[in-house]
C-alpha cells in the first residue's frame, strides 16, 4: 500500500504563508490526482483543493480560492499546497489523498499535518 507523506505545517500568523508536501511513498505512483483536505476541531472534513496526476488539471474549495496554490512534481512524486494569506480559520489539520481512478473515494493513507494560524 502506497503511504503519503506530509509535511510542512506549523504556526504561521494571520497574513502569512506556508507550503505542504505530499510525498508517495511508492517508486510508481499513478494516481487518478491528488486531493489536499483538513479538518478543524468538532468540524467535517472540508475539501481544499485537487490536481490530476496527468494534466495537472486543479480545482479549489471556495474558502480558499486565490489564497492557495495546488501543484506538483510528477518526478518527485510529490504534490504540493502553497497557502498565502493565511487567516485563524484556515487552522486544521491537513491530510492529502489519492484517488485511483476518477469517481473512486479518495484513499487518505498519511498522518495529516497541522497548520495553526494565530490572529
Amino acid at each position: 500500500q502506497v503511504q503519503l507523506v506530509e509535511s510542512g505545517g506549523g504556526l504561521v500568523q494571520a497574513g502569512g504563508s506556508l507550503r505542504l508536501s505530499c510525498a508517495a511513498s511508492a517508486r510508481t505512483f499513478r494516481p487518478y490526482d491528488i486531493g489536499w483536505f483538513r479538518q478543524a476541531p468538532g468540524k467535517e472534513r472540508e475539501f481544499v483543493a485537487r490536481i490530476t496526476w496527468n494534466g495537472g488539471v486543479t480545482n479549489y474549495g471556495d474558502s480558499v480560492k486565490g489564497r492557495f496554490t495546488i501543484s506538483r512534481d510528477n518526478t518527485k512524486n510529490t504534490v504540493y499546497l502553497q497557502m498565502d494569506s493565511l487567516k485563524p480559520e484556515d487552522t486544521a489539520v491537513y491530510y492529502c489523498a489519492a484517488r485511483w481512478e476518477f469517481g473512486k473515494p479518495y484513499d487518505f493513507a498519511g498522518q495529516g499535518t497541522q497548520v495553526t494560524v494565530s490572529s
